[in-house]
């Protein structure tokens, strides 16, 4: 079978040549190959592969909310009140002018605990020339003056946002989603290695199926030419001449819908393990492997456990209900009223110059503090009540799809192992059925040969024999075949072709 494989792919390579004008060349791969290549180059594990990196950026954009905030600020300001008359004095009193500069700096943010702060600074700096009477003159007073402040600001929940506010939601969400990442990512392995593995079965039963064909289309020639000879002889009526014509015509036509079969086969598995079809496109893959039937013990309970424990699209889901258990924590909290402690401290100075005012804050030459509770409480509150209301009818119907799937789960093994025992005995039948369809083309060809049977019997006993070949190879393709999909079905496909993935 080997030999009669490489044999066709040859002969594919070589009609492919006129029709391509590129140079086709043959490469041998086995199932290890193909898996190892689409583990590197398959472009869905390349897409999902940004995941993880996508959910630690999440993450790390969730710890945002800690940063903390810098602000500064500086203006320089001119200010020129205009005069006005004192009739008191019966004088007219020219206006005054002030021109100076100012700046702030503040440092706000929050920490973990919930409790947010906010540090100021300012200063300013003035001078200019302010009129006034003495008597009855107006007398120009020059001044120059500067103060400056410092302080900090406290507050810290003890209600509503104390065990859990909307950053903390966020950190926890995007932990959990990191996680999912790598679930996905190995879901998609699990799912691609499946896929690979079935279109490598699929191209050797393709190839094979063409072999089939061939030896169809040499029993169709062989009679042929028999029966010429017997209708030129005058032994056989002119009838079966065309009856067998007809059978190699149409077994000229399956061969050439069985080599159409092979490209697109070799097209799937290609497109499986590539990420640029154009340098795959002149090679034709023989598979160094060839279909078998290997007994395996099936154990339904050690299966359900397996699928339970292994199937990354079911620890999702866990982790789905567990993001909902949080938001639900968080909704609850929103309930309560908001009770905060708030506390200030600040010093300040002042003098003619920046200089002195500076001192005169760090000498604290003026103080302020002050402490005491805020409380707030909403009327009705009716937004966060709903809100609870809803995660929890939304956690309520996960339960349920979790349930869901786990039963779904259970069932497709269930049914995976049927389908794997069926498909075993499948291919001991019908291996039985091809030898006893060869023994009957046998004795039916020697009974022709004697002129006891008929052309058309022979025909009817050739294409009974190509169809029973191919159930052959249709149980042997499909009991590989489902032995992948039971692996999928359990989470062990990864375990099962010695992969080991690491996603990040």
């Amino acid at each position: 079978m080997q030999v009669t494989r490489s044999l066709l792919a040859a002969l594919v390579a070589m009609a492919a040549l006129p029709m391509t004008g590129e140079e086709t060349r043959t490469r041998q791969l086995s199932l290890e190959d193909c898996i190892q290549l689409a583990l590197q180059h398959n472009l869905d594990i390349q897409v999902v592969r940004r995941e993880p990196a996508i959910a630690e950026l999440n993450l790390s954009l969730a710890y945002a909310g800690y940063d903390p905030v810098f602000s500064a600020g500086y203006n320089h300001f001119f200010n020129q009140n205009p005069g006005a008359f004192n009739p008191n004095i019966n004088l007219f009193i020219p206006g005054s002018q002030t021109e100076g500069d100012a700046a702030n700096l503040g440092l706000s943010g929050l920490l973990p605990t919930g409790l947010s702060y906010s540090l100021t600074g300012q200063t300013a700096e003035s001078e200019g020339s302010q009129r006034t009477v003495i008597g009855n003159t107006v007398v120009d007073v020059p001044f120059q003056n500067a103060n400056s402040s410092a302080g900090i600001q406290l507050r810290q929940p003890l209600l509503k946002n104390f065990w859990i506010d909307g950053t903390r939601l966020n950190i926890t969400l995007s932990r959990k989603n990191l996680k999912i990442s790598d679930l996905v990512v190995r879901r998609q392995i699990m799912t691609t290695v499946a896929a690979v593995e079935q279109a490598y079965y699929q191209l050797i039963a393709a190839m094979d199926a063409v072999n089939v064909q061939r030896a169809a289309l040499q029993l169709a020639e062989k009679l042929l030419a028999e029966n010429r000879k017997r209708v030129e002889v005058g032994v056989l009526a002119p009838l079966d001449e065309k009856e067998a014509e007809s059978q190699v015509a149409a077994s000229r036509a399956a061969l050439l819908g069985a080599e159409n079969s092979v490209t697109t086969a070799q097209n799937a598995l290609k497109q499986l393990f590539t990420a640029n079809y154009l340098e795959w496109h002149g090679v034709l893959l023989e598979p160094t492997a060839k279909l078998s039937a290997l007994p395996q013990t099936f154990n339904r309970q050690d299966s359900w456990q397996r699928g339970l424990s292994l199937r990354p699209d079911l620890e999702q889901a866990r982790i789905e209900l567990e993001k909902s258990n949080v938001s639900l924590r968080y909704t609850k909290n929103q309930l309560f009223p908001q009770l905060d402690v708030v506390g200030s401290y600040g010093q300040s100075g002042a003098g003619n110059t920046f200089g002195d005012s500076l001192r005169g804050t760090a000498d604290a030459e003026g103080t302020r503090y002050g402490y005491g509770v805020e409380l707030s409480i909403p009327l009705s509150n009716r937004a966060a009540r709903q809100r609870h209301r809803i995660a929890k009818e939304q956690i309520e119907q996960q339960v349920l799809r979790l349930k869901q799937l786990e039963q779904s789960i259970l069932v497709e093994i269930d049914n995976a192992i049927a389908q794997a025992r069926t498909s075993l005995q499948q291919v001991e039948a019908s291996k039985a059925a091809v030898e006893f369809a060869e023994q009957a083309l046998a004795a039916e060809q020697k009974k022709l040969e004697s002129g006891k049977s008929t052309s058309f019997q022979v025909l009817t006993l050739q294409r009974t024999l190509t169809q029973r070949r191919y159930e052959y190879l249709s149980a042997l393709t499909g009991y590989n075949v489902s032995l992948a999909r039971l692996a999928l079905s359990e989470g062990s496909t990864l375990e099962r072709n010695n992969i080991t993935v690491e996603v990040r």
